[in-house]
């Protein structure tokens, strides 16, 4: 089995930062993609930022020049530093990876169960 946890969200005043983690853990044989995604109610859940193994990045519009996407592969961790919050960046903010538990097996995705973040004043 593989388990993602994040962890770092919270409340923080517009303009400040968070800094999220994500940390892969089980049966694992390698990780290729790794990403963040987020949603608020109502909508559906849109991608933030993405990484490859070789740790080429993708961001959204929205977040680019104040996100950054980076990884830890002896650590199988993701991180999203968060900088210059605004309200419009509050929701729940998920864990994707692809992962490849075995070397001949297909990589799958895996998600972590979220964690909020909420920027207000």
């Amino acid at each position: 089995q593989v388990r993602l946890v994040e962890s770092g969200g919270g409340l923080v005043q517009p303009g400040g930062s968070l800094r999220l983690s994500c940390a892969a853990s089980g049966s694992i044989f390698s990780i290729n993609a790794m990403a963040w995604y987020r949603q608020t109610p109502g909508k559906e859940r849109e991608l933030v930022a993405a990484i490859t193994s070789g740790r080429s990045t993708n961001y959204a519009d929205s977040v680019k020049g104040r996100f950054t996407i980076s990884r830890d592969n002896a650590k199988n961790t993701v991180y999203l530093q968060m900088n210059s919050l605004k309200p419009e960046d509050t929701a729940v903010y998920y864990c994707n990876a692809d992962v490849m538990r075995y070397w001949y097996s297909n990589p799958d995705a895996y998600w972590g169960r979220g964690t909020q973040v909420t920027v207000s004043s």
